[in-house]
Formats: structure tokens, C-alpha cells, sequence
């Protein structure tokens, strides 16, 4: 009783709460069509960065450039940092390069690298005239790196001193430095190429004494990540060493930037959100895409799974007089088709799962394959008696019963080894197992479930 009254008062709450950001859109935009600024800073005033992102987000397209606009030499530029990637690059084509200038210096490097990546390359490089020379190089470096790897991700900005000062040397450099990062948890400590010798968490720094040696009190800092590096598999180091932060070194290990896990939680939800989006055939699309942009992105999935269904229909085609001589046939193939699929399904799911978290490599994958073939034959033979039996009841025939029992047997077989195998040997090739794991294995399940059903069936029933 309890627990419900809880529900019934969370749902009024969150009710609540989308009443009024709905009424918040209205008000903003019939404020924007008025073109009155000043009620629209009235009506934002007390909202931080991720709440005036997701605003801008559910305004129309059409009033999104004069919402920023609006809100003046003020605005909070982290903002940028929020937004969803379509959003963000709208914006980034339509906001003058003098705002974008702006933006960028005030953002984190790799924050201000996503507003420049989209740009033509004539406003890149107007934007980025605009910039000191410190700026313009930092952002440079950023871009030269591969999209989605550890130097797009990394903050330029970092504290690096020498083993050989103290405590006191380190606090009163950071007092009186200005252009030091807004948050970080940790010093480096490098050499003089600028080669990572460790780190000093600050806790640790603040506790000690002031002629104190940072490297008596520094700890050797294993994790370094190279630029290059790959974002997902930084994210497996940060969550396997429950790391706060990196830092991020290049081609000849000198120290070139660092990753917080802000910037690892963002990577790692931005992956799962990828890859069920690709499990869905769905690619990139973003709910902000335009028509003309979803439906290109979705029509190339949907001709693949036309070309895979033509594939089972023809194999249907092969049996079409045995259907016509038993259209028990007919009924019952949906069944087999849809039961391969979702078995097949399952199967694929965790396959593509444990290998993104790297669970499943060429080291365990025969023990894997092994286990997921005796679930599928345990699952075949279970819905093998259960279909079997529904069959003999419904249409009082025991050899049709039969036929569909093997064929379960069958097909499971065919999903649990199309659902592991498949998703192996994507990721062998260097392929994204979740791009085109979908199509092949429900490919596999309706073209195998098909023509053991169908086969069968000519040869015991008629």
C-alpha cells in the first residue's frame, strides 16, 4: 500500500515537473516572438546549463539561434557542452563565428573541439583567427586526433610540476597562477621532456607539510592513456581501475592532456546509447535530425532486411505446393519464424554486450559458444514438447506435431550459433558487432526454421 502511495506521488510529481517546463517552452517562445529579451532572461534566470540545453532542445528550430541570442553577453556557454550533437552543430552553423569564438575560450578544450568539428572549413577557420595563439594551438592538437578517440576527449588544461619542488612551492604556484583549470583532482608530476613520473592527488597534497618533497609524497601514475587510444577502451580502463582521472600522453609519452570521468560517464552513455541504436537498425539518427535526414538513414536498414525476407521468401517458394496441399503449414510458419528470431535475439544481445565490455574474447569464446549451444538445444527440446503438444491438440494430427517439434529443435540450434558466432566474427574482421548482427541473424533464423519446418514436413506429411 505504501509502495503505491510512493508511485502515485512520484508520477504526480513528475506530472508537475512536465506541466511546467511545457508551460516554461511556451512562455520562452511566445516571449521570443515578441522579441522581448528581457522577459526572456526573466523566464531563464534561475536555470543552469543542463536545464537552458534541454530548453533549447524542445524550442522549434526556427527560435533556437534567437534564444542564445537573447540571452546576452551573460549567457552560460556550457551550454554548448549539453546539447544534443544536431542541436549543437544547427547552432554552430547559424550563430555568427564571433559568437563561436567567444564559446570556444570559455569552454574545456575538448568541449570546444565538439563545437569546431562540424564547422565548414572556412568558419574553422575564422573562428579560430580569433583565438590567442595558446588557444588556437591547444584546439589544433585536439582536432588533429582521430574522431571518438582519447585526445578528442582529453582537456588540454592540466597542473604539471617538477619532483624537486615542495608542497609549499606547488600551493603557493597554484594561487598564484590564473589560467589553471577550473576542477582537477590531481597534479602530475613529469620530468623535463614532460614524461609522467606520477601524481599527487590534492587531499594528499593539503595534508602534507610545506617542505615536503612532491616526490616523497607522489604515487606512480601506471594509467596513462595514449591520444590515440580508442574512447571505449579508455572507458573499460577508468571503470577496471576505478579511476577519477589520466592523464593522456602521445606517440612519444610526454604529457599532453588529462580525462576526468565526467568525460568517461558522457562516453559511456553515448556507447550504449550507439549500439542499441544500431541493434535497431537506426545508425546515428538523432531525434533532432530533420525528415529528409532520418528517412535516408533509416531507408538504407530497411532495403538490407527487404533483401533479407526476399531470401526466406524464397525459400518458402521452394515448398509452395506442399503449403498448398496442408495450409496447417501456413499457420504454424509464423511461429517458427518468430521463435528462431527472438531466441536468435537473445542470444545476440548478450554476445554484443560481452563483447563491447570485453567479457568475451578469442580466450573464452569456445566455452561461450559451447554454453550458448546447450541453452538453445535445452530451449528447442522444452518448446519442442510444448509446441508439439499444442499442435496435436489443435490440429489433431501427431506427425504435424512432430514436425514442428523438430524443426524447434532445429531452429534454436540455428539461433543460439548464429547469435554467438555472428557477433564473433564481425568483431574479428574489425567490424562494430552491433551494426549488422540484427539483419544476419534473424536472416539465419527464418531462412534455417523455414526450411527445416517446411522440409520436413514434405518429406514425413505428404
Amino acid at each position: 500500500m505504501l509502495e503505491a502511495q510512493q508511485s502515485d506521488e512520484t508520477a504526480d510529481i513528475a506530472s508537475d515537473e512536465d506541466r511546467a517546463h511545457a508551460e516554461l517552452v511556451a512562455n520562452v517562445s511566445e516571449a521570443l516572438g515578441a522579441l522581448d529579451d528581457a522577459r526572456v532572461r526573466q523566464y531563464v534566470a534561475d536555470l543552469r546549463a543542463p536545464d537552458l540545453a534541454d530548453l533549447i532542445e524542445h524550442l522549434n528550430p526556427n527560435e533556437r539561434v534567437s534564444f542564445v541570442q537573447a540571452l546576452g553577453p551573460d549567457i552560460d556557454y556550457e551550454i554548448f557542452s549539453e546539447l544534443d550533437e544536431a542541436v549543437r552543430d544547427q547552432l554552430s552553423e547559424e550563430l555568427p563565428n564571433e559568437f563561436l569564438a567567444k564559446a570556444v575560450t570559455e569552454l574545456d578544450s575538448d568541449d570546444a573541439a565538439y563545437v569546431l568539428e562540424n564547422l565548414e572549413p572556412e568558419d574553422r577557420r575564422d573562428v579560430l583567427d580569433q583565438l590567442t595563439l595558446t588557444d588556437r594551438a591547444a584546439l589544433l592538437r585536439n582536432l588533429e586526433y582521430p574522431e571518438e578517440s582519447a585526445g578528442r576527449l582529453m582537456q588540454s588544461d592540466f597542473v604539471a610540476v617538477a619532483p624537486f619542488w615542495n608542497v609549499g612551492q606547488v600551493i603557493d604556484y597554484m594561487r598564484e597562477t590564473e589560467d589553471l583549470p577550473h576542477v582537477f583532482s590531481e597534479i602530475y608530476v613529469v620530468d623535463p621532456t614532460f614524461r609522467v613520473l606520477g601524481a599527487v592527488e590534492l587531499s594528499r597534497l593539503l595534508r602534507s607539510k610545506r617542505a615536503v618533497n612532491i616526490s616523497d609524497i607522489m604515487s606512480e601514475h601506471g594509467q596513462t592513456v595514449l591520444a590515440t587510444e580508442d574512447q571505449e577502451e579508455v572507458a573499460r580502463q577508468f571503470e577496471r581501475y576505478d579511476l577519477y582521472s589520466a592523464p593522456v600522453v602521445d606517440e612519444n609519452q610526454r604529457l599532453v592532456g588529462v580525462i576526468t570521468v565526467d568525460d568517461i560517464v558522457e562516453v559511456i552513455t553515448k556507447e550504449a546509447d550507439e549500439d542499441i541504436r544500431l541493434l535497431g537498425g537506426v545508425g546515428d539518427e538523432s531525434m533532432f535530425d530533420n525528415v529528409f535526414e532520418t528517412t535516408k538513414s533509416r531507408f538504407l536498414w530497411l532495403l538490407v532486411n527487404l533483401g533479407t525476407a526476399i531470401l526466406a521468401s524464397f525459400v518458402i517458394k521452394m515448398f509452395d505446393a506442399s503449403i498448398e496441399q496442408l495450409v496447417a503449414l501456413a499457420v504454424l510458419m509464423p511461429i517458427v519464424a518468430s521463435m528462431g528470431g527472438n531466441a536468435g535475439t537473445q542470444t545476440m544481445t548478450v554476445a554484443v554486450r560481452a563483447l563491447a565490455t570485453r567479457e568475451l574474447s578469442s580466450v573464452n569464446a569456445m566455452r561461450i559458444v559451447l554454453r550458448e549451444t546447450s541453452v538453445g538445444l535445452i530451449n528447442g527440446m522444452l518448446f519442442a514438447v510444448i509446441l508439439g503438444g499444442i499442435t496435436f491438440l489443435w490440429f489433431g494430427s501427431g506427425p504435424l506435431g512432430f514436425v514442428i517439434a523438430a524443426a524447434m529443435v532445429f531452429n534454436h540450434l540455428a539461433a543460439a550459433l548464429a547469435g554467438i558466432l555472428i557477433p564473433l566474427a564481425l568483431d574479428r574482421f574489425g567490424q562494430d558487432p552491433a551494426i549488422a548482427s540484427s539483419v544476419f541473424v534473424t536472416t539465419v533464423t527464418d531462412v534455417i526454421g523455414f526450411f527445416a519446418f517446411l522440409g520436413l514436413a514434405t518429406i514425413w506429411l505428404l
